[in-house]
């Protein structure tokens, strides 16, 4: 059940992600810089929620209800998404928006902020309740939970970005808002098999009244409404999202300092020093990683050649190769550090973040030969993208699976879960960096079309070349690091 209700939240989120820039710059007529600051501040305020979501949860409401609460908020998100208004038009030089319809987006991009923030870190949790702590089917168990995010991933950016470029907008959104729907219907009815594992810590308290004279738990559903008014007027003031996450980044980098100086022995020092270190890194990555969705789509829908062996694929669709990639080469990796281990040649957790970053730069690495060879029209031919997000995706799997499980290992215990906060933080400040990044190959547009695709096309080398040797320099940098930091794990591997 859980299998299910993931699949389908994963279906709907990845079914208009890869559509979310097009849509803006080709419908609504956005100059790539807004339509990647709306879609940056979206991403990361989609990976800042849930450290919210999960603290509520665990206190409070309880895993079932939050999946609930939240599977409802991202129902009503995307079925929002499908409303498109009328397209934008130029008239006398001047851009005609349908602003109804977009503060109807706009609002429903931040149900589906909260409603991630409520659902997504819970269903997890919920899953891991299912296994006692020493059961031996429980890595299995989310072995096969995480199959279900990469094919909601993969089925839906297929299938959504298909109808989304190929009939319209509503219907690759509405899909995806259909995809949702079902992942909540699913949960709702498959409640019994939880056996009360999900249920509030203390249900007394969430009767109680609070200081406005309701429950504590309409309380908290009322701050959830009131949350999704915020992040509506953030999203549509760009600045609002990159300064809360530069006041947090320092609040939380100040906070840490003073607790590794203060209160820690040696040996936790150390260790925090070296998660502090390694959790930085990976905002490299993923700044890196998250230009798949902004200027990688952008580069696919204007300069490249997008038959794939005698298939025609939307820029959209080639998002779908991640997931690809990790049904094809997880199991893979899996074995190879099982292997390398029994071996003692299993590399440190500073050593794979180091070769995950690298394979990032070098994956645009593959499109800027790509980008510098192009055929007789003047377009990139499309296996370079595909080479380049099988680069992306053996670095994820060298530098994703293995950061939580850092996390858990490296943090002193009783701020584990201030640490895990810090760990979603970076992740989406990354998602902000990946912006002001995908920003400079930002290039003139009329009518949603390029304006010139030789000028476009040098513009997109340039970024691309621009981001090989950040991700080279930033991997061979940590890799000249890990004797230090692997010193400074005192025996974490």
């Amino acid at each position: 059940m859980c299998f299910t209700t993931e699949l389908w939240e994963r279906f709907s989120f990845y079914g208009m992600k890869y559509l979310l820039l097009l849509y803006l710059t080709k419908y609504h007529l956005f100059s790539d810089s807004n339509g990647l600051e709306v879609l940056g501040g979206y991403a990361a305020l989609v990976y800042a929620m849930p450290v919210i979501g999960g603290l509520l949860a665990d206190r409070y409401l309880g895993m079932r209800k939050a999946v609930l609460f939240g599977g409802f908020l991202l129902v009503l998100g995307h079925l929002g998404m499908a409303v498109e208004g009328e397209q934008a038009r130029v008239v006398n030089g001047q851009i005609v928006r349908d602003h109804t319809a977009l503060q109807v987006f706009y609002f429903s991009l931040a149900l589906i902020v909260v409603g991630v923030g409520f659902l997504k870190p819970n269903i997890s949790t919920i899953v891991g309740r299912l296994y006692a702590a020493d059961d031996p089917r429980r890595d299995s168990g989310f072995t096969l939970f995480y199959m279900g995010i990469n094919i909601g991933a993969f089925t839906a950016t297929l299938l959504c970005g298909y109808l989304g470029e190929t009939f319209g907008w509503a219907y690759g959104f509405g899909a995806a808002g259909i995809g949702m729907l079902f992942g909540l219907v699913t949960f709702v009815t498959g409640q019994k098999h939880l056996h009360g594992l999900a249920e509030p810590a203390d249900p007394d308290l969430l009767r109680q009244t609070s200081a406005i004279g309701i429950s504590k738990e309409a309380s908290i559903y009322l701050c959830g409404l009131l949350a999704v008014v915020v992040v509506w007027q953030m999203l549509q003031f760009h600045g609002a999202v990159g300064t809360t996450l530069n006041l947090l980044s320092v609040a939380v980098l100040a906070g840490l300092a003073w607790f590794i100086t203060t209160q820690c022995n040696r040996v936790e020092r150390e260790r925090m020093i070296a998660l502090v270190i390694l959790t930085i890194s990976t905002v490299v990555f993923w700044a890196l990683f998250e230009q798949a969705a902004g200027s990688m789509t952008l580069f696919a829908d204007r300069v490249m050649d997008r038959q794939l062996f005698g298939v025609e694929l939307t820029a959209a669709q080639y998002g779908s190769f991640n997931s690809l990639f990790i049904f094809l080469f997880a199991p893979v990796f899996a074995w190879l550090w099982t292997a390398l281990g029994r071996r003692g040649l299993e590399p440190g957790t500073p050593v794979k973040f180091a070769l995950g970053i690298a394979q990032a730069g070098l994956g645009f690495g593959a499109l800027v030969w790509g980008a510098s060879h192009p055929g007789e029209a003047g377009l990139v031919a499309s296996y370079w993208m595909v080479l380049a997000y099988l680069l992306h995706t053996t670095g994820e799997l060298c530098l994703s699976p293995v950061g939580l499980s850092a996390v858990t290992r490296l943090a002193v215990p009783k701020i584990v879960g201030v640490m895990m906060g810090a760990w979603f933080l970076a992740t989406a400040y990354s998602e902000f960096v990946a912006v002001q990044l995908g920003k400079l190959a930002a290039v003139t547009t009329v009518q949603g079309n390029v304006a010139n695709a030789e000028v476009a096309l040098q513009q997109y080398t340039a970024l691309f070349s621009d981001l090989f040797y950040i991700g080279i320099g930033a991997g061979v940098l940590l890799l000249l690091l890990s004797p230090l930091l692997k010193k400074l794990m005192h025996g974490v591997h």
